[in-house]
């Protein structure tokens, strides 16, 4: 299915040869997740937790711009220099950029906090970036302003804690932590009413792949559900040949519930307790060894 997609996103001009490289060189099992959600959410707790988790390579904003060595990075790095916003079309190359690289092909990659609205969705859709799953963290506003005021990150490792929800054991990293430079509570007001604002059009995009998690609960039964939904397989629309199998004791309905799903869904039902008699009747060779057992009345 994933190479489907890209035949037709990129339309090359060897159908066969892109095919043959698309198998050497992709892995179609690796994970492809966006991580969505308002802000002091949990976007880059659940990011990083996934990243140890499945062995994926971490890709975010702040990422991009300062770990990243990348054509385009100067270029966006100016526009922050001279606080500016970032076109979307330079985030989106510059993201595209970054997930062509062998690691992400291979291991697979969690994309944080982007898309954020409807024309980075589109733009991330038309470079042949489609996730297989997307992660929307949501809370109530005024739980994502009160974890915004408590939040802390440790610069070494580049976790983010809370002084009231997530509060580190070890003494050493609660010496080490810092208070990043966060918003404002009218900042993050603005910030809510700008993500409510273009969220719905984001999940319309990917309403097929979206799985809405509420964060204002544990951190471990948060990503429980998230690690739980990652590791599901949407079902291909592709056709396909369907293979049941019914078992049960005597008198439980297997017969039943066997002919109305055949009738339902045309499949071919096949009963063994009717071909054993049938080969009984037609007096084959299969019939004359089984014949004592149902004479008898054995299994």
């Amino acid at each position: 299915q994933n190479m489907l997609e890209e035949l037709l996103i990129h339309k090359p001009d060897d159908p066969i040869q892109y095919m043959i490289n698309h198998l050497k060189e992709n892995n179609d099992d690796a994970p492809r997740i966006c991580v969505l959600g308002p802000p002091a959410s949990g976007k880059t707790t659940v990011a990083m937790w996934l990243c140890k988790h499945l062995d994926a390579i971490p890709i975010s904003q702040e990422t991009l711009l300062f770990k990243e060595i990348l054509a385009l990075t100067k270029e966006a790095k100016a526009y922050k220099e001279r606080k500016q916003k970032i076109p979307n079309a330079l985030w989106a190359n510059l993201i595209q950029e970054r997930l062509s690289n062998v690691d992400c092909i291979k291991q697979g990659w969690i994309l944080e906090g982007f898309p954020e609205n409807q024309e980075q969705a589109w733009m991330l859709q038309s470079s042949g970036i489609i996730p297989r799953h997307v992660v929307v963290l949501y809370a109530p506003d005024m739980v994502l302003i009160e974890r915004n005021s408590g939040k802390r990150l440790d610069p070494v490792t580049e976790e983010v804690y809370h002084t009231t929800f997530d509060w580190p054991s070890d003494p050493l990293v609660q010496r080490r932590l810092v208070k990043p430079e966060g918003l404002s509570e009218q900042e993050m007001s603005e910030k809510l009413l700008e993500y409510h604002r273009n969220f719905p059009e984001v999940f319309q995009i990917y309403r097929k792949v979206l799985k809405l998690i509420n964060a204002d609960q544990p951190s471990m039964d948060v990503l429980s559900q998230v690690l739980t939904y990652v590791q599901t397989r949407h079902r291909s629309a592709a056709p396909f040949t369907p293979r049941i199998l019914f078992c049960g004791p005597p008198g439980s309905g297997k017969s039943l519930q066997a002919a109305l799903i055949a009738q339902k869904y045309r499949v071919v039902n096949i009963c063994c307790g009717q071909l054993l008699k049938e080969a009984v009747a037609d007096k084959t060779k299969l019939g004359e060894l089984v014949k004592p057992y149902i004479d008898n009345g054995y299994p």
